[in-house]
């Protein structure tokens, strides 16, 4: 009895320990946000408790770096509270006082007012209080506020005190980004900088001098002259140097100075590994280096891979190993070395030395490489699973005789467990290899036929059907595939089943023996629960029916219709409302040597006529409406650094079609600017109109700005043509509203009977037109997805917006759907656009992406629409986003 009570206890210490073990090592486990908040009466208790106050907001601090959403309300209170904290004199809280700080105050309201409180401690004799101050007073700075403490700031950057300099050249980069006319200000003393003894100082310094040189090559180029001939004392410092004499010696090599090649060399025998390592992967890392300088360097990395330091041999094999897709003769000599690490207990390491040598190696190493990886892939991660995968299919490629055993490596990578970018990256190598060596084919084949049999991931086996339906005809026994086809529609998802039924039908077409064996299969999918595949069936049907030179126009490689040109015609003939059915032969239709040689005399056309020629007509010349007009204002050089064009507006009528001069526009949507297009034409016969532009007000929207305007040089009787106005969007907000246009030119008299313009100046004058309206609808460009219940599941409701409205002037429920549509400018999606007949009831799925400045943010809108006959329809409007301010904009656009 003694024994199982001892027993007993020792079991319940252990327990007790353990437990104590994991709270130490988690201190916050279990932290509520809720009830941290109700602790913040600490702050305001008298006298101040600071051990209490830390313990508070260490555990603040701890939330919002997981984290943890903080609506506006509670962020401004936990801010002023925490402003309260200034009065103490206690250095460790008011250390933590400014990190809270600059942890809330992108989340907070009126954090204006603790401007005086910062600005007091930056001109403090604390050098603690200095710093920190400046660092946060940089994250609530505007231009304004910035030209008062300038001063200030630039005293800081030549401050003895190390860590006052630092924050001061760190808060200068962050603060060049909005406030760069000022920032360049500040060389003389960033130079200053550079000189300092103390290694942080000198690497900031240097950073924020190329910071505000970058856009200057020669002054970049001086700046790494100047570094080289100076002693650089800090390792930080040397690492960046290096960097930016390497990007100098890749951008203009004939044009380098020598001394950029030698300081990189100098690098080498270094004292610092850090700098060692950063010079020799710079010289791996040029496109053409000197053959006795890429020796050094390897033969710097090659000491690496003996070193004791994991970190130092890791970081010399990836080197060598990205070396060694590009020269592997260079890698080879170091083989033996690279061998020695195969065994090495860091997977990371092995995998890569392994992958190396297979890019470097010989066919006869190829079988013992391929047994060593075996031993220990399940061991690492999914990135160095892709990097081996990409290894094997160069490998396979190198060496066609070994592509059977390689082939059969990695189908058995596919049934080992990894994620969806694992297993993607081993199907794209053995397509890869299909494509490469035609005597792979039917291997190949076959292993991704026994992949989708136990497929988890929709879009891979979607890619393999479609593969098989391209491929597996032109087999020597192509029946063998179609029961593996056909078991995916029996057993999968509805995205699965309709790449099979398309599968099928491409096997029936191409083989002729097959097609009636694979029409009874189609068959049997006319009854399928998803109107995608019942579609394809029906499709895939009356395909079969036809000649098999008939089908192959529209599944084959003879169907040359442009894509762009056929969603043009079908939205012209959806918005016609003709009776007529559509037909193929509506769209405009080109042999591909023709759409190259139209695209080429249109670019050239374009480029000698200038502005002058109306971008819808190049567009159209170009063979691809949705792509030419991207294509033709590309043409126009104050457009052509504007990135990709995103969406481009249906033309907007400035003027009724009878007055003199008939104007519409067309707004095309880049990510940081707008261009108007006004298409003018000329109904007079008595007058040509020459300099020709239009004059746009922006006071109403705020943060809009005119960049450009670009006139039409002549506008004669009868003739079209286009002017531009390029204006810059705000960075963070979306306005709208409307826009006073007035169209200016210069009218001249001319002689219908004579063709004679007359010789004067002519005379200014002005035409009023309507107002353009710029809608929230011209931030978004809609989106087809394929399920809208996963995608607005997986965006999750972190940033939902929620809204009512009332539409009392729609009639019916099929008028609110559109409007809704046409406010929002998203797409519909799962087909509920369209009311089902005697309902007063419907949901409406639409999905999208709102084109923001720094990339384009996916949207979702559900809206719950009733319709009461005395009130007009009655609707609930629920945004999802990935941004707070996206998901406001959408929910007011109605």
């Amino acid at each position: 009895k003694t024994f199982e009570n001892r027993k007993y206890e020792t079991i319940m210490n252990r327990e007790k320990k353990e437990d104590d073990d994991s709270s130490s090592l988690m201190p916050f486990h279990g932290l509520d946000k809720g009830a941290l908040l109700q602790q913040k009466r600490i702050l305001h208790e008298t006298p101040l408790n600071p051990k209490k106050c830390c313990q508070f907001a260490t555990e603040l601090l701890y939330l919002v770096e997981r984290g943890e959403k903080f609506t506006k309300t509670e962020a401004t209170e936990v801010f002023f509270a925490i402003t309260k904290l200034f009065q103490s004199k206690d250095i460790p809280l008011r250390r933590i006082v400014y990190l809270v700080l600059k942890a809330i105050i992108p989340m907070s309201d009126d954090v204006i007012m603790v401007t005086a409180s910062l600005s007091k401690d930056m001109t403090s004799k604390n050098d603690l209080y200095r710093a920190n101050a400046i660092r946060v007073l940089t994250q609530l700075t505007d231009n304004a506020m910035l030209g008062q403490i300038e001063r200030y700031l630039k005293q800081a950057i030549v401050d003895k005190e190390a860590y006052v300099a630092s924050a001061a050249l760190v808060s200068g980069s962050h603060l060049l980004q909005n406030n760069g006319e000022i920032i360049k200000r500040w060389v003389a003393e960033v130079q200053d900088a550079l000189n300092s003894s103390n290694v942080m100082v000198q690497y900031h310094a240097l950073g924020l001098f190329y910071q505000i040189k970058q856009h200057d090559r020669l002054a970049v180029s001086k700046l790494v002259t100047f570094m080289i001939k100076n002693p650089v004392r800090s390792p930080y410092a040397h690492c960046l140097l290096i960097r930016f004499t390497a990007q100098l010696i890749e951008e203009a090599p004939d044009r380098a100075d020598k001394s950029f090649m030698a300081y990189l060399e100098t690098c080498l025998r270094h004292k610092n590994d850090m700098v060692i390592y950063e010079g020799a992967k710079a010289i791996c890392g040029l496109t053409n280096p000197p053959p006795t300088s890429l020796v050094s360097a390897i033969t710097v990395l090659q000491l690496f891979l003996s070193s004791p330091k994991a970190s130092l041999r890791f970081a010399g094999i990836r080197t060598l190993n990205k070396l060694a897709q590009t020269k592997p003769a260079a890698v080879t000599p170091s083989n033996l070395d690279i061998e020695n690490l195969i065994t090495d207990p860091n997977r990371s390491i092995a995998t890569l030395a392994i992958t190396t040598l297979l890019k470097t190696g010989g066919e006869s190493s190829v079988d013992r490489l391929m047994k060593q990886i075996s031993s220990f892939i399940n061991e690492i991660s999914d990135e160095f699973k892709i990097v081996v995968v990409d290894a094997i299919r160069v490998m396979c490629i190198k060496f066609p005789q070994k592509q059977r055993s390689l082939l059969t490596f990695l189908s058995n990578f596919l049934r080992d467990e990894g994620g969806y970018e694992y297993k993607r990256n081993i199907v794209d190598a053995i397509l890869a290899i299909i494509k490469e060596l035609p005597d792979s084919k039917e291997a190949g084949l076959a292993h991704l036929c026994e992949f989708i049999e136990d497929c988890e991931f929709t879009q891979l086996s979607v890619k393999i059907l479609h593969f098989l339906g391209k491929e597996g005809p032109s087999t020597s026994n192509p029946s063998r595939y179609i029961r593996h086809i056909y078991n995916r529609i029996s057993l999968e998802n509805a995205s699965i089943r309709a790449a099979a039924v398309s599968s099928l039908v491409q096997f029936g077409i191409k083989l002729p023996s097959l097609r009636t064996s694979v029409g009874i299969l189609v068959k049997r999918c006319l009854y399928d629960s998803d109107d995608e595949v019942r579609d394809r069936a029906t499709t895939g049907l009356v395909l079969l029916n036809k000649e098999s030179n008939q089908s192959l126009k529209f599944t084959g490689a003879d169907f040359h219709i442009p894509l762009a040109n056929l969603e043009y015609a079908l939205k012209q003939y959806q918005s016609g409302g003709s009776d007529t059915p559509f037909n193929v032969s509506m769209i405009p239709s080109t042999t591909p040597q023709t759409v190259a040689e139209t695209k080429k005399k249109t670019a050239a056309a374009t480029a000698a006529a200038g502005p002058q020629k109306p971008v819808a007509a190049a567009a159209a010349s170009a063979g691809g409406f949705g792509e030419g007009f991207a294509k033709a204002l590309a043409a126009i050089p104050q457009f052509a650094n504007l990135g990709p064009l995103l969406k481009s507006s249906k033309p907007a009528e400035l003027t009724e079609s009878e007055t003199e001069y008939v104007v519409s526009c067309i707004k095309h949507t880049f990510a940081k600017h707008f261009v108007f297009q006004f298409d003018c034409t000329n109904t007079l016969s008595d007058q040509v109109l020459e300099k020709v532009s239009a004059k746009m007000n922006f006071n109403g929207l705020k943060g809009y700005s005119v960049e450009n305007v670009i006139q039409l040089n002549s506008l004669p009787f009868k003739s079209s043509g286009s002017c531009y106005v390029l204006a810059k969007r705000p960075a963070e907000t979306f306005p709208t509203g409307t826009i006073p246009v007035t169209l200016k030119f210069v009218t001249k008299e001319f002689d219908a009977s004579t063709g004679e313009i007359d010789a004067g100046d002519g005379y200014e004058d002005e035409y009023q037109l309507e107002e353009l309206d710029l809608l929230t609808s011209d931030y978004v460009k809609g989106k087809f997805v394929t399920n809208f219940k996963d995608d607005w599941e997986s965006i999750g409701d972190e940033f939902e917006v929620v809204e009512s409205y009332s539409l009392g002037t729609m009639k019916t429920l099929q008028d609110s759907v559109d409007a809704v549509i046409n406010f929002l400018g998203l797409q519909a999606a799962d087909r509920t656009e369209q009311v089902p007949p005697k309902k007063n009831k419907h949901i409406l799925h639409l999905s999208g992406d709102f084109i923001a400045p720094d990339g384009l943010v996916p949207v979702f809108a559900r809206i719950r629409m009733i319709q009461d006959a005395s009130a007009g329809c009655k609707i609930e409007l629920t945004v999802r986003s990935t941004n707070d301010e996206v998901s406001t904009t959408m929910a007011s656009a109605i």
